[in-house]
């Protein structure tokens, strides 16, 4: 720790700036599932093995950023709470 003190609402903005990266890296993730989608006729059932696999392993990141997304939101909303 460097001790040095950092400017009120720094926090704030470095949350913000993390959160618009975690929503187009979301994004992009998205439109290459939607991509391998439309390659493989709309449904994994007609991927073969390495695509499907490739399908999986995109959709398990993108439910890790979208996770991470969620928990930015309520450090940066807590009174937004739900209920």
């Amino acid at each position: 720790m460097s001790g040095e003190a950092r400017p009120e609402g720094t926090g704030d903005i470095e949350r913000v700036q993390r959160y618009q990266k975690l929503v187009l890296e979301y994004e992009a993730i998205d439109e290459e599932i939607d991509a391998l989608l439309a390659q493989h006729g709309g449904a994994t059932e007609k991927m073969p093995d390495e695509a499907y696999q490739r399908y999986r392993e995109l959709a398990n990141h993108r439910d890790y950023v979208y996770n991470q997304m969620k928990r930015l939101e309520r450090e940066i909303f807590p009174d937004d709470e739900v209920g």
